[in-house]
């Protein structure tokens, strides 16, 4: 699983990224995650408020630090319909 976190570092960003530690560390689950800062790739990936969170290029969250509990029934969710 690869999780892409968007935004220029800022607190907000900080934050969502400590989220999605936290969700992935309660569930057991590894995942990849990379920090996206460029502009250029948010717009490709149509990113249009910070932060925003993709799973294996699917974005779940955007413009606004997740609750941990949405992120993990976001998740669950994603890998549900995946199957």
């Amino acid at each position: 699983m690869e999780i892409k976190i968007f935004g220029p570092g800022c607190a907000k960003c900080v934050a969502t990224e400590s989220v999605v530690k936290a969700a992935l560390n309660e569930l057991g689950v590894k995942a990849d995650i990379k920090k996206i800062s460029s502009i250029e790739e948010m717009m490709e990936f149509g990113v249009m408020m910070t932060p925003a969170v993709a799973v294996d290029d699917v974005i779940i969250f955007q413009g606004s630090v997740p609750k941990k509990d949405d992120f993990i029934k976001a998740l669950a969710l994603l890998t549900r319909n995946k199957r």
